[in-house]
């Protein structure tokens, strides 16, 4: 049976920043109650006191005297554990755990917080628009009901992933925790080498982001594997075939490099 959000709470959000912001809004639109959503914060943004503002939420710079049901951790991975050292009093058996902090296993989550029932999250930026995908993997506490609680919670920004090897984590932090930026730069690049072809800068732009978006689209749109879109759309001989010679040659093991360097900083971060 799923878990509608309009019956969880009190759920606390520790770190008011864009991504906890942008599963804040989710679970919002998807029934959450804004009377069981906690912000905790610190130095709240302006996007955070508009978002209490609008919906009535209670803001507040510590989480002292507050006992949450599931306690949700959108901070940097540098201060995490800072963070849970001052979470400690108000967290326990009756608690729920949900870190999305980069390369922060479960065991150190849970030595951390005192506890075990700690599920660990990787989602990725199109979570703001209600089109992320979430990597998740739970820990040996967290019993069937954490699990859909969990997979409510997550999947109001976009499909869950669950794993049951927590190493398979960073790898997910790699591809899609990453993957945004490098598909935001292959817009910069493409709008870059429009202009060098004598296209005006602001039409570059325009050609390169609405290409990016059209392809995505027709990703979402079309159930055939992007092999397939690639071919649909390269003629024998044609001038994409001419570029692709050129992209593949070299963005194969670019990309291969780029996300062994990302998993490798996210192994790294949970060591720190």
């Amino acid at each position: 049976m799923s878990v509608s959000l309009s019956h969880l709470g009190p759920v606390m959000l520790v770190g008011a920043g864009k991504m906890g912001l942008a599963l804040a809004r989710g679970w919002l639109d998807a029934g959450l109650r804004p009377n069981h959503l906690i912000l905790v914060d610190p130095a709240p943004n302006p996007a955070a006191l508009q978002l209490a503002e609008d919906y009535g939420l209670t803001l507040n710079s510590d989480a002292c005297g507050l006992l949450p049901n599931v306690l949700v951790l959108a901070v940097k991975p540098q201060i995490i554990d800072k963070v849970m050292e001052s979470l400690q009093p108000i967290v326990g058996p009756h608690t729920l755990a949900i870190s999305i902090a980069a390369g922060i296993d479960i065991a150190r989550l849970s030595r951390g917080l005192d506890m075990g029932r700690v599920v660990r999250t990787m989602p990725n930026t199109p979570a703001q628009i209600g089109k992320g995908i979430t990597g998740a993997v739970a820990g040996p506490d967290v019993g069937p009901e954490d699990r859909e609680t969990a997979e409510a919670l997550l999947s109001a920004a976009g499909p869950v992933v669950w794993f049951d090897d927590e190493a398979l984590l960073d790898a997910v932090t790699a591809v899609s925790g990453s993957g945004p930026a490098y598909v935001f730069h292959m817009v910069e690049a493409l709008a870059e080498a429009g202009k060098k072809l004598g296209l005006p800068d602001a039409i570059a732009e325009q050609l390169a982001r609405q290409t990016v978006i059209g392809s995505a689209a027709l990703l979402e749109a079309d159930p055939a594997s992007p092999a397939t879109l690639r071919q649909n759309v390269t003629s024998p001989n044609g001038t994409t075939a001419a570029g692709l010679a050129v992209l593949m040659e070299g963005l194969t093991p670019l990309i291969e490099q780029t996300t062994e360097a990302a998993r490798k900083r996210s192994e790294e971060l949970g060591r720190s």
